[in-house]
């Protein structure tokens, strides 16, 4: 593929890319995977707060779509399928772990390097609190919260990528937001 062509493929809609993925063009669904793989990881390694099960749970999500586009019905919906299968396999790994492993808060925080140390420190003391605090919510809550405050999605689409309803969904957020309101008042 020639600069040129790479550009034009990242210029395209993903409804697009899918269509021609589908068809078995892999440097569409390359496309796909660039285009998404930033906010997979960031929402599996916020749900499970582990980068390596991160990398290994997206890894494995866009594998199986590249197997699977095929039953993808709506080519523009392919995000919120992403999304879907992404919460899915976190809450799934988070079901499967033993009752709750010790959570390594920098393993998902990365260091800031700030011109004022002191400004860094205090950054990275809060993005650890608010990483513990995350912990300290349902899994279904934490999903609920990160694909609302995160990743910026409606409640209607988080609805579909839980399986819950709109009600359901507004009340995880709420109860979410409550809890980390809570956790995090020391740093107001």
């Amino acid at each position: 593929m020639t600069p040129t062509d790479a550009a034009h493929a990242a210029e395209l809609d993903d409804a697009t890319l899918v269509s021609r993925a589908r068809d078995g063009d892999v440097r569409a669904y390359e496309q796909l995977v660039l285009r998404y793989q930033g906010p997979m990881f960031r929402l599996a390694a916020k749900m499970l707060a582990d980068r390596s099960e991160a990398e290994d749970v997206v890894q494995e999500v866009f594998l199986t779509a590249w197997r699977r586009i095929g039953q993808l019905h709506d080519d523009a919906a392919f995000a919120g399928w992403l999304y879907r299968a992404t919460t899915n396999r976190c809450l799934n790994v988070l079901r499967a772990r033993q009752p709750a492993a010790d959570v390594d808060p920098d393993s998902t925080v990365s260091p800031r390097h700030d011109i004022r140390p002191e400004h860094a420190v205090q950054v990275n003391s809060q993005l650890e609190a608010l990483t513990a605090a995350l912990q300290q919510l349902t899994p279904e809550q934490r999903a609920c919260w990160l694909l609302r405050e995160v990743h910026g999605r409606s409640y209607e689409e988080i609805g579909d990528i839980v399986g819950a309803n709109v009600t359901a969904v507004r009340g995880r957020i709420a109860r979410a937001r409550v809890q980390l309101a809570e956790v995090m008042k020391a740093w107001r």
